[in-house]
């Protein structure tokens, strides 16, 4: 009787074996020609990326597989969104707020001034309406893309400054590379924002073309070096609490792979994010020691006379775009009401920073 039932397991074992091997022949393979917004050698940024190309051919046997292009190597970051819409490429790796001259509500999926941190932005769109929101603004704009979330990183720092800002008023005038909506909150203070790509910070700041800058984190901005031109580092990062990235698959291509594909492409993805937002927590504090006793950094904390300027600015930003964007007002609705039921959970359930 015990013979018998290991026959039955070894053949239930082999039967099983042959059903997958068999299915992942006849599934037709994929090569997903990914051009990147950024450099993979940059710490959870880039990495989270080349993390996912390395884990696709053993999660889907082979039939998934993922060639990244670094930028600018076959499509320049700004362009990722039109190449991979159009079939150019078949998919792209970005974040949306790239789009935010083409789509004003891309910048919510994003990153949100006094937005969301990770964990909070994660529940809204996995559970929330989020994902569902995510995919009806590139289908509204036309845009022939499958979205997926595939990286999330922690708050960011809120800028590197030549000079100390002492008051709002030393943003007047002031030319500095800045993200997204928090663009545009500095603007209504009266600076002077561009959005340049990180292989370009470095050499404007040095020659003199932007005076400040914001771009990531402490590990990923030592990489550019921006520390050696510009000695003030402001905290928090009121901006980018937290900040989603973006896997863009091509529409036809979507379609065209199996749902098996498909439930293994969106789970490597979400798998991604968890991963992220743990390399992204890991590697902060070296950074900042080294800052801040090797390197001649200043760090700075706005008071709370700064933070609720900022946040003012905010507000008339989100009303002004709110008004003028029905997509941009449906999804900053849905996040906002989300936020007031969670605000329920959180001002409950953590720890207040101060202890």
């Amino acid at each position: 009787m015990q013979c018998f039932s290991k026959k039955i397991i070894i053949s239930t074992t082999v039967a099983v074996s042959l059903l997958v091997s068999t299915q992942s022949l006849a599934e037709k393979k994929v090569l997903l020609k990914t051009p990147i917004a950024f450099s993979s050698s940059l710490p959870a940024l880039g990495t989270p990326i080349k993390w996912v190309a390395q884990q696709l051919p053993f999660i889907s046997s082979g039939t998934i597989k993922m060639k990244l292009y670094e930028p600018n190597k076959l499509v320049a970051p700004f362009e990722i969104l039109d190449a991979v819409s159009s079939g150019k490429v078949n998919s792209g790796y970005t974040t949306a707020g790239y789009w935010a001259g083409k789509i004003k509500a891309a910048s919510l999926f994003s990153s949100v001034p006094f937005g969301p941190e990770a964990p909070e932005y994660m529940a809204w769109l996995y559970y929330g309406n989020g994902l569902k929101l995510y995919q009806e603004m590139y289908d509204t704009a036309g845009y022939k893309v499958k979205v997926l979330p595939c990286a999330i990183l922690s708050p960011e720092t809120s800028g590197w400054f030549k000079k100390p800002i002492n008051s709002a008023e030393d943003f007047k005038g002031l030319n500095i590379r800045f993200f997204g909506l928090g663009g545009e909150v500095l603007q209504k203070l009266g600076a002077s924002t561009s959005l340049l790509p990180g292989g370009e910070i470095f050499g404007a700041l040095e020659k003199g073309a932007i005076e400040a800058t914001e771009y990531s984190q402490p590990a990923i901005d030592e990489k550019l070096g921006i520390y050696k031109v510009a000695k003030h580092n402001y905290f928090p990062g009121w901006h980018q609490q937290s900040t989603i990235f973006e896997l863009l698959i091509n529409q036809k291509q979507w379609q065209a792979m199996s749902k098996s594909q498909q439930v293994q492409l969106s789970a490597t993805c979400m798998a991604s994010v968890t991963n992220s937002i743990a390399e992204s927590e890991y590697i902060q504090f070296d950074a900042l020691i080294k800052n801040e006793q090797e390197r001649g950094v200043n760090m700075h904390n706005w008071d709370k006379k700064m933070l609720a300027t900022f946040k003012q600015a905010w507000k008339e930003v989100a009303a002004e775009q709110s008004n003028k964007d029905p997509m941009f007002k449906k999804v900053y609705q849905d996040l906002s009401n989300f936020r007031e039921k969670y605000s329920v959970w959180a001002k409950r359930a953590f720890l207040p920073r101060s202890l």
